[in-house]
């Protein structure tokens, strides 16, 4: 098992930055692919960014948000500038085990409890 616990949510004005950070406990880290997903009031949970030995963002914020890891410290990061109204939402951090369609919800494993952001505009 691995345990994932988010902090660093908060509420921010548009164009503000926040840094998340997720704290890993259990199994060993490294071997994990890590993710970020979000999800606002009435949709979907989304795809935000991922890193194993390289890192994927969704097209929505690329160039904007930068994800890391720490492996020493099992610890995975969001770093988000320019924030806006639209990133309003509760931001999970997930481990997977797999290797491929990484994007997708299902392929993760293991799931925090979530950190609420919130932008005003």
């Amino acid at each position: 098992q691995v345990q994932l616990v988010e902090s660093g949510g908060g509420l921010v004005q548009a164009g503000g930055s926040l840094r998340l950070s997720c704290a890993a406990s259990g199994r060993t880290f490294s071997p994990y692919t890590m993710a970020w997903f979000r999800q606002a009031p009435g949709k979907e949970r989304e795809f935000v960014a991922a890193i194993k030995a390289v890192t994927s963002y969704a097209d929505s914020v690329k160039g904007r948000f930068t994800i890391s890891r720490d492996n020493a410290k099992n610890t995975m990061y969001l770093r988000m500038n320019s924030l806006k109204p639209e990133d309003t939402a509760v931001y999970y951090c997930a481990a997977s085990a797999a290797t491929w369609d990484l994007t997708k919800v299902g392929r993760y494993n293991y799931w925090g409890q979530g950190t609420q952001v919130t932008v005003g505009s």
